[in-house]
């Protein structure tokens, strides 16, 4: 029954998260034929971007733990309410975000990569930042629906916007049907363009009828500054997870272009990250299952039964992870062929030579994301986001941006940089599961007032 419930929430949020990985995907696959230069560029964007992105989008998002609390202790009628604090945080986070444009050439020209990809780096950025705002709409309507458990119709809102993104970047990337060649800055308004579209789309489903009645989502627009304070304090910690994680791994990315074979390593990087996030995606599908059951439960008083969903959820994650991590380690090739590019054979050889080991030791380190991932949402849905948060802060640091600095001159140091991923991994992993069996969490609460 436990496992039979988390799969029917989670499969929709796991076909959900590939289409969104699939999207980034095709997105490097479209710039790795464009130029090798481009994919290791977008791979730094994305990185930068992340960092505010990550912010804005998963404290938008975190909206999920109020709703599934407040549908467990059957209080329909605040969901509304949080709902629409959420979406005031999305505007004014995603306005704001315009505003690092103004900074882009300063701040990559301070990133030091080589003058040709730097002008990439900054065409690439300041058009994919008109996706945060769009992009948060959308964590807050998925977070809605996840929350209740409805997570079908989150797999529609991700389906549209890959379609469109797909289409676009066919057409703006390479200047087809009649367009400009906008080259990689086309892949950033392709982006922004359809996480507008899918945005909106996402609205027209939530702003229902049904929805007035049952959550009042129409009408609980009123701001609560109380509602938006508690809103804040669990949904801001949440989303530093991702952003200090993000930060420390950009900084890490950032380094790899500055190693002996700078240009070889970053795009070796890039292509390990996008192959990487196959197999994280789909586990966090589980994981946001896990993180709707944990709250659902516990706002329903029964921590018993929110701590069986995690331990299911991370065995559930396992198995998928093991069977991906395998093709990673045994079929390499094939998953560098999705990159190759015969523009510059000299540039191309040496990612050739990297990434297949690069892509043995994420085969390693991903198998302990399938617990890391389903004890952080179950902490998250608790409510024990500073806990999660502070983890990110401090071990990221010692553990991975400070080895790859202090290796960079290695002639092998692309790969032992990596194998320190691995172990940063495993130690915070190690960390989490040491905090959920010490049980704090199983009192929590985000709707306690």
């Amino acid at each position: 029954m436990i496992y039979k419930k988390i799969i029917k929430i989670a499969w929709p949020l796991v076909i959900a998260n590939s289409f969104w990985n699939l999207q980034l995907t095709i997105d490097r696959v479209y710039l790795g034929m464009y130029s090798t230069e481009s994919l290791g560029a977008a791979m730094t964007v994305m990185g930068v971007f992340w960092v505010p992105m990550a912010l804005l989008q998963q404290t938008a998002s975190y909206v999920m733990t109020f709703v599934a609390q407040y549908y467990g202790a059957k209080e329909n009628h605040k969901i509304g309410s949080a709902v629409w604090n959420a979406i005031y945080v999305s505007i004014v986070g995603g306005l704001a975000f315009l505003l690092l444009n103004l900074i882009s050439p300063s701040f990559f020209s301070a990133v030091n990569h080589s003058p040709s990809i730097q002008g990439l780096e900054v065409e690439y950025f300041n058009s994919v930042t008109y996706s945060a705002l769009p992009a948060a709409i959308i964590a807050v309507v998925g977070g809605f629906f996840t929350g209740l458990g409805q997570t079908r119709t989150v797999i529609w809102i991700n389906f549209v916007g890959l379609i469109l993104n797909v289409i676009l970047d066919y057409v703006m990337i390479f200047g087809h049907w009649g367009s400009k060649a906008y080259g990689i800055a086309g892949a950033g308004y392709a982006t922004s363009i359809s996480t507008f579209i899918a945005a909106a789309f996402g609205l027209y489903l939530l702003f229902t009828k049904k929805h007035e009645e049952e959550y009042s989502i129409r009408s609980g627009y009123s701001f609560d500054l109380k509602t938006m304070l508690k809103f804040l304090k669990y949904g801001i910690p949440s989303g530093l997870q991702w952003s200090l994680e993000g930060l420390a791994f950009t900084l890490f990315l950032i380094i790899m272009g500055h190693l002996k074979n700078g240009e070889a390593a970053l795009a070796s990087s890039s292509i390990a990250v996008t192959v990487m996030m196959i197999s994280i995606l789909p586990s966090m599908g589980v994981a946001q299952a896990v993180m709707t059951l944990v709250g659902q439960s516990l706002g329903e008083k029964n921590p018993k039964k929110a701590e069986q969903f995690t331990w299911a959820g991370v065995k559930i994650s396992s198995v998928y992870m093991i069977s991906i991590a395998s093709t990673f380690y045994f079929l390499p090739e094939f998953y560098l062929s999705w990159f190759k590019n015969s523009d510059d054979v000299g540039l191309w050889n040496q990612v050739a030579e990297i990434a297949p080991h690069l892509l043995k030791i994420v085969a390693l380190f991903s198998i302990f994301d399938s617990t890391y991932f389903n004890i952080s949402f179950a902490l998250k849905g608790a409510g024990d986001t500073k806990f999660v948060s502070l983890l990110a802060l401090t071990l990221p640091w010692p553990l991975m941006v400070l080895p790859a600095w202090l290796f960079r001159g290695f002639d092998n140091a692309v790969y032992i940089a990596w194998a320190f991923v691995a172990l940063y991994s495993m130690v915070i992993t190690f960390c989490l599961y040491l905090r959920f069996r010490q049980g704090r969490w199983k009192s929590m609460s985000v709707i306690s007032d």
